[in-house]
């Protein structure tokens, strides 16, 4: 669904951000990680069409995201801030998230229908004539969230989903997510929640300098722990935890963990 060729870029003025990226994105959920000024949410700018290629180009299925601009590819491809703030201006939740729809051109009933649903997804349908400036900021990217669901792009990019999320509201997005990819949608996110990331993605990217260093499904990505040092990214604690532990393997979440300490435990009392 995205091709990256060659990809180089800076801002004017200064260094490079991103040097000779070359990726290919299919339908795997995707997390790329890195710590802060690896160039992640540039990447994902450069993806919506909000910055340009200095050298290099990415395709969004046939487009070329030179030729084209970030409303023409809205319809495509949606993305949800890491700051919420930067891309909520309206003054009620409902226009928030209608807006979108009718960017594309939804007629304003259909538009009223896809936004009602998002926010019932989002668990904000309660919300509807609430000024969004008056949310929390956990509610506030629910409210983004919202805002890119109904628009039914076919890749839905989230820069850090997880900030301000407690246990019920990264359930919420948890569930938002597998029901994208049922829906085969590409999702991707630029999180440093490794452990969301490890239980909720299938490929992981790692970013460093400006640069894609490590790519593969998590467990590979996880496992490969000089390249994860030399990008001062943690694994996930149920990895971190077993190695302490001394067992094999590399392990993605608690119950992964549980389950061996058990198989291990049975295993000593035969």
């Amino acid at each position: 669904m995205i091709r990256v060729e060659n990809l180089t870029f800076s801002y004017p003025d200064g260094p490079e951000v991103l040097s000779d990226i070359n990726l290919d994105f299919d339908m795997r959920s995707t997390a790329i990680i890195g710590q802060n000024g690896a160039g992640k949410t540039t990447f994902a700018k450069l993806l919506k069409g909000l910055l340009k290629p200095f050298i290099g180009d990415i395709y969004i299925g046939d487009t070329n995201v030179r030729d084209t601009s970030a409303a023409m590819l809205a319809g495509k491809i949606g993305l949800v801030f890491q700051n919420p703030n930067d891309q909520i201006f309206k003054s009620r939740v409902l226009d928030e998230v209608m807006f979108g729809p009718l960017n594309i051109k939804l007629d304003k009933q259909t538009a009223r229908k896809k936004a009602i649903e998002a926010l019932k997804i989002t668990g904000l349908a309660d919300k509807l004539e609430v000024n969004p400036h008056d949310l929390s900021l956990s509610e506030k990217k629910l409210l983004c969230m919202a805002s890119v669901l109904a628009m039914d792009t076919d890749i839905f990019i989230l820069d850090e989903p997880t900030i301000a999320q407690d246990h019920t509201g990264k359930e919420t997005i948890r569930k938002i997510i597998q029901s994208l990819k049922e829906r085969n949608k590409l999702v991707m996110t630029i999180i440093h929640d490794m452990d969301f990331a490890a239980e909720n993605f299938e490929r992981i990217i790692v970013f460093n300098g400006g640069k894609a260093i490590l790519d593969g499904d998590a467990s590979f990505v996880f496992g490969q722990k000089d390249i994860l040092q030399q990008a001062r990214v943690e694994a996930p604690a149920a990895a971190r935890l077993a190695e302490e532990l001394g067992l094999a393997g590399t392990f993605l979440t608690e119950e992964e963990l549980i389950k061996d300490l058990r198989q291990c435990g049975e295993r000593a009392q035969l």
